[in-house]
């Protein structure tokens, strides 16, 4: 079997299982954020509400609209509050104490291997990479995981991505991912899980964490990682170290096979309107595109490697004239962090915009929104037509070295 199914395998009591069987399977945690667990908290009232299945298998984060930008938004977050008060709900994150929710869990050590996470939120496949098989589901279905415990899965079929060598300087997990989606497109996965392999110790954690969250881009049901040395370092000061560290067998069977040079890989950008519209910057920068807007967050791009490696490029700079520059770090750990070690003030001084956690703009909620015919490079995970606003407008996604290098220049290159 692969990882994937030897996780839902141990989730179902079953010693081996098909691809394209269907199972009922345990959940050990379920996710909601402020857009999707409103819908859920009133599924699980329409079925008869009464108890949850297990208060400490749940987690809840308002991160999309909070700190509430409306009083539609304020609202949702109610009916959060008063759920996560009603049920004891522990793992209940607000503002003040709240991050991108992706990128919240694994700091808080809520996420391990072998456990079988869903969540309310299609970026929920981030957690594959500390060898979990996570997924996201609509909000009924997180209502039913809620109530019992448990959770349908039809058992996927899996592509095998092998990676060899390493990274070149300025080359990040998100030009690895970019570059993936790029070669099979955004339904090349669809329903499948992307199961990493090869030479994964030269990625760090946070290389991990983007490769996975933006999985779904590529239409997978999920993304993981085997757990190695790296994976035990980032859980030593995060988990118990009682976790499952389980291994693909060696004769599993994959629908697909892609070999990677992780040496060859150049800072990869998505054009216009599909994260599979992939070119490299050495492609891109000819044309000299001019930006309006530079997007440095995200769950995909909001950790503290990724703001060091917008300070590199910001620190002593100035951005361009006419370019809004808007830094998100993802928790408030991490800002916290960014703080102390100087990035906030380098950001502020080179002109930027820095913001509490939250999505933001991402999914054109707040915090930046285009206008008409606008321009933004984004770390975020999506550029679709009308994601950051305006239909008319356009998003570039590049990893933070790409887009602060915009923010200095007015334009890719």
């Amino acid at each position: 079997m692969t990882l994937t199914q030897k996780i839902l395998a141990a989730h179902c009591g079953k010693d081996r299982l098909a691809v394209g069987e269907m199972i009922m399977a345990d959940v050990d945690l379920a996710l909601g954020n402020d857009i999707t667990c409103p819908v859920a908290v009133k599924a699980f009232e329409a079925a008869g509400g009464g108890k949850v299945a297990d208060p400490d298998r749940i987690a809840i984060v308002l991160d999309h609209f909070a700190p509430n930008k409306d009083i539609a938004s304020a609202r949702q977050c109610a009916v959060c509050r008063e759920f996560a008060a009603k049920h004891n709900v522990k793992n209940f994150f607000d503002v003040g104490e709240m991050g991108i929710e992706h990128a919240l869990l694994p700091e808080k050590g809520l996420t391990l291997p072998g456990m079988l996470i869903v969540g309310a939120d299609s970026h929920t496949c981030t957690y594959g990479a500390v060898g979990a098989f996570s997924t996201g589901v609509g909000s009924t279905d997180l209502a039913y995981a809620i109530k019992t415990g448990k959770l349908w899965f039809r058992v996927p079929e899996a592509i095998k991505v092998t990676l060899k060598g390493k990274l070149s300087p300025d080359v990040s997990g998100k030009d690895l991912i970019l570059d993936i989606i790029g070669r099979i497109g955004v339904s090349g996965a669809r329903y499948a899980s992307i199961e990493f392999t090869g030479d994964i110790g030269s990625l760090t954690m946070d290389d991990r964490l983007t490769v996975c969250n933006m999985a779904i881009e590529a239409g997978a049901k999920n993304g993981i990682f085997p757990v190695d040395d790296i994976t035990r370092e980032y859980l030593a000061e995060r988990a118990d170290g009682k976790f499952d560290t389980l291994l693909p067998d060696s004769d599993a069977q994959y629908s697909r096979e892609l070999t990677i040079e992780l040496g060859k890989l150049r800072p990869t950008i998505a054009k216009p309107h599909l994260p599979e519209n992939t070119v490299t910057l050495d492609e891109i920068a000819k044309e000299k595109i001019k930006v309006d807007q530079v997007v440095i967050g995200s769950c995909t791009n909001g950790r503290l490697s990724d703001l060091e490696a917008a300070y590199k490029v910001l620190k002593g700079n100035r951005v361009a004239r006419g370019v809004r520059v808007i830094i998100i770090p993802a928790t408030q750990d991490i800002y916290l962090r960014a703080l102390r070690l100087g990035y906030i003030e380098a950001f502020i001084e080179a002109g930027a915009a820095v913001s509490t956690p939250t999505c933001g703009p991402c999914l054109g909620g707040h915090m930046g929104i285009l206008a008409d015919n606008e321009v933004a490079i984004a770390t975020t995970n999506r550029n679709f037509i009308g994601r950051m606003g305006d239909k008319t407008s356009k998003i570039y996604l590049a990893s933070p070295y790409v887009a602060a290098r915009a923010a200095l220049l007015g334009y890719i290159g």
